[in-house]
Formats: C-alpha cells, sequence, structure tokens
C-alpha cells in the first residue's frame, strides 16, 4: 500500500519560514512528478510547486520567489521551504506523487496557518 507521509506544518507568525516534507513508501513504482498543492477554507485545491524526476520545478506565481521546492529521489521524499509566510498562505497543504505509469497519489494533508 502506497502512503505518503507529511510534516512540517504549524502556526507562525507572517515573515517566518515553514519546511514541508513528504516521504513515499510502498510499491509507488518509479516517481516521476512530486509536489504540493493548498486548499483553503471555501476555495478550490491550487497547485503551490512541483519538481520532476529531472529536477525542473514550477511554481504557482504567488510564491515564486518565497517557496522552493526539492526532492530526495533516494529516500522518495520532496520538501517545500516555505518563506517570508503571508496569511494568505494559510491552507492546507497536500503532498502530490505521479509515477512513471502516471498513476497520482494524495498526502493527507498538513495544516499551515500564518497569523498577522
Amino acid at each position: 500500500q502506497v502512503q505518503l507521509l507529511e510534516s512540517g506544518g504549524g502556526l507562525v507568525q507572517a515573515g517566518e519560514s515553514l519546511r514541508l516534507s513528504c516521504a513515499a513508501s510502498g510499491p509507488i513504482f518509479s516517481i516521476n512528478v512530486m509536489g504540493w498543492y493548498r486548499q483553503a477554507p471555501g476555495k478550490q485545491r491550487e497547485l503551490v510547486a512541483t519538481i520532476n524526476s529531472g529536477g525542473t520545478t514550477n511554481y504557482a506565481d504567488s510564491v515564486k520567489g518565497r517557496f522552493t521546492i526539492s526532492r530526495d529521489n533516494a529516500k522518495n521524499t520532496v520538501y517545500l521551504q516555505m518563506n517570508s509566510l503571508r496569511p494568505e498562505d494559510t491552507a492546507v497543504y497536500y503532498c502530490n506523487v505521479v509515477n512513471q505509469r502516471w498513476r497520482t497519489y494524495w498526502g493527507q494533508g498538513t495544516q499551515v496557518t500564518v497569523s498577522s
């Protein structure tokens, strides 16, 4: 059974930083794309950042220059370094993994709350 274990969420003040981690385990086959999405109350889930197996990254405009996605292929782990956090970054953050067969897996979500 494939599992995505997320960690690193919490409550911080505006301007502070957090680092999210997501470790994939189980029969996930070969991982292609890893990423982070978020969903704020009353809003649709949106892409935050992705990174493919070659290291190419993609960011939402709202987080460019503040967030950095990275991955450790040996550990099947993806990270999201979030700096200069804003209240509008408050959301549940979900880890997403797509394997080489284009099957998608989701984590359970981790809450990030930024107070002003």
